[in-house]
């Protein structure tokens, strides 16, 4: 009877594990050419992997390739991002053609692998403090996974973010729980080969955008201090050789040689380290703590409640979500520390670094904590098994429900929240620059014989290229050195244009426009010389705010 018991459990833990995964797919795959496309999700993946099926020069940042027979294979597409969704959507693109929803597929197989990997990770950790697993057993599905999995598949933020993941580097979260649960079976099992695969999912997850190290860092320190806890109580624990040790040591920086060559060459991550430490690009004073800790408390309660999504036309909330995820926490510490503490202690340190930024304290960072956040909810959730035993005998009938039903209550809310986003996104196409004007400038400046546009504003060039399939290639000019006002160098690159009245200037609107100061100097510019500035064309979003100008200068 005990094997049929376990054998039905089974079966209903697998069609609990499927059905998530189909919900996933289906809320993930629908009108999935919307939002725009992103210039993140253009630049950092698909403008290269075009370039390389289309037989096209590579445009590779800071002009650092592979050269490998005829082909320049980029190495990195920010100075902390690597080009693994490069690679990824090669051969998807290959197959299935170059288009917006192609490209997003790589984003979403790639949550998928999230959601695989950080049911497996929370199995070693409940197998690893149970203790009652035989190392040489296959972990079956978990409850606390299970949920996990179910809480995650419903989130507005898991599955926007999802879609778009090349834009906030989903990468990073199959990457860091391939990493996490290979590093617990070690600790667990002492199987060499679960160590240097941790490793090896260290440092690829580090080379996939070094943001990666908030988590990847602290869990390394962890398990270094369990292992060497355990030894010095004379627990068993896994042995650790000299030749182990190199073993990890070139398994962890093996994926990060790219990251190394790119630096030999160029230096650029080191720079970008350094330069941004105490001021970061954007102006984010990296040791007001205070002040930082208050933006990702803030952003942290967003992310549970979705309600960070405005560019898809709409703002929606479960408002219930971070009430509960408190309580379930402070109760499952109550009833079952030993399940909690390890990943409370882990998230904990990983808001800590994330306190820190090279750029600005963005929410999309959030993307990859929110994984882990979810895992210590479906923790807490299930602590609250056995107590709920314990009820008096009137009401055991009614204890499922009382675990139940705020889980489907919480489910409930994110899925009308998710389908209510949908809803809002097919009326607006998407907002700013996630809005589908892209599309139709980029279909204009293609038929129209534009290929050669100048961008005044950051956003234009990788998603025209990407959506012109290379065809129209604008030229930016507007300089990355300070978002807040142009550099000493812009009038100079302007007035190398601004005679020939055949060229066209691509703009944002005032209240779109994100690199301030070049608008205004175009126009100033434009004045100084004599000349005339004409407007040709206006592109507008859905609800008709136009976001998107294309200008000639002309004689007077």
């Amino acid at each position: 009877m005990k094997s049929v018991h376990s054998f039905h459990l089974r079966a209903w833990r697998t069609l609990w594990l499927i059905g998530a995964l189909l919900i996933y797919l289906a809320l993930t795959t629908y009108q999935l050419g919307l939002p725009g496309l992103h210039y993140d999700e253009a630049r950092e993946a698909g403008l290269n992997a075009m370039e390389l099926l289309t037989g096209a020069p590579v445009t590779a940042f800071r002009d650092i390739t592979f050269r490998f027979r005829d082909l320049q294979l980029p190495v990195m597409v920010q100075d902390y991002i690597g080009a693994l969704n490069v690679y990824l959507a090669v051969p998807l693109l290959w197959a299935s053609g170059i288009g917006v929803p192609n490209l997003r597929m790589v984003a979403i197989l790639t949550g998928l692998a999230t959601l695989l990997l950080l049911e497996r990770a929370i199995a070693q950790w409940l197998a690893l403090v149970n203790l009652e697993t035989p190392a040489t057993k296959q972990l079956p599905l978990t409850l606390p996974g299970l949920l996990a999995l179910t809480l995650l598949v419903a989130s507005p933020s898991f599955v926007f973010w999802s879609r778009q993941g090349i834009f906030v580097t989903n990468l990073t979260q199959p990457l860091v729980f391939w990493c996490i649960g290979q590093g617990l079976c070690w600790l667990r099992t002492g199987k060499q080969r679960a160590l240097l695969f941790s490793a090896l999912a260290g440092g690829a997850a580090l080379y996939a955008k070094l943001l990666a190290i908030w988590v990847i860092g602290p869990f390394v320190l962890l398990a270094g201090g369990w292992w060497g806890w355990q030894r010095w109580r004379n627990q068993a624990v896994p042995r650790l050789s000299w030749g182990l040790c190199l073993g990890v040591a070139l398994a962890f920086v093996l994926p990060l040689l790219p990251v190394i060559f790119f630096n030999w060459q160029s230096g650029g991550t080191w720079r970008a380290v350094a330069g941004n430490l105490g001021t970061s690009y954007y102006g984010v004073e990296n040791g007001a703590l205070v002040a930082n800790l208050g933006v990702r408390a803030r952003q942290l309660v967003q992310t549970l409640q979705g309600s960070h999504l405005w560019y898809l036309g709409a703002l929606y909330r479960n408002e219930l979500a971070p009430w509960m995820a408190l309580g379930a926490v402070a109760l499952g510490l109550w009833h079952h520390p030993r399940w909690l503490l390890g990943p409370l202690v882990l998230l904990l340190a990983t808001l800590s670094c994330s306190l820190f930024t090279l750029s600005d304290l963005f929410i999309t960072h959030y993307a990859l904590v929110q994984p882990l956040v979810i895992a210590l909810i479906a923790l807490a959730l299930s602590t609250l098994v056995n107590p709920l035993r314990q009820l008096p005998r009137i009401m055991q009938r009614y204890r499922s429900l009382v675990l139940i039903l705020p889980i489907i209550v919480w489910v409930a809310w994110d899925l009308t929240a998710t389908l209510r986003y949908h809803a809002a996104l097919t009326h607006s196409g998407g907002l700013g620059d996630h809005s589908d004007v892209t599309y139709h400038l980029a279909y204009a400046l293609r038929y129209q014989g534009l290929g050669a546009p100048l961008a005044l504003d950051w956003g234009f060039d990788a998603p025209v290229r990407y959506l012109s399939e290379g065809t129209v290639t604008p030229i930016e000019i507007f300089g990355y050195v300070s978002p807040t006002a142009p550099d000493a160098e812009f009038a100079q690159r302007l007035a190398l244009f601004l005679g020939n009245a055949d060229n066209v200037y691509l703009l944002h609107t005032p209240a779109t426009t994100i690199f301030q100061g070049r608008r205004e100097a175009f126009f100033a510019a434009v004045t100084a010389a004599g000349l005339r500035a004409q407007i040709e064309s206006t592109f507008a979003q859905r609800d008709g705010t136009p976001t998107v100008e294309l200008w000639r200068v002309l004689p007077p």
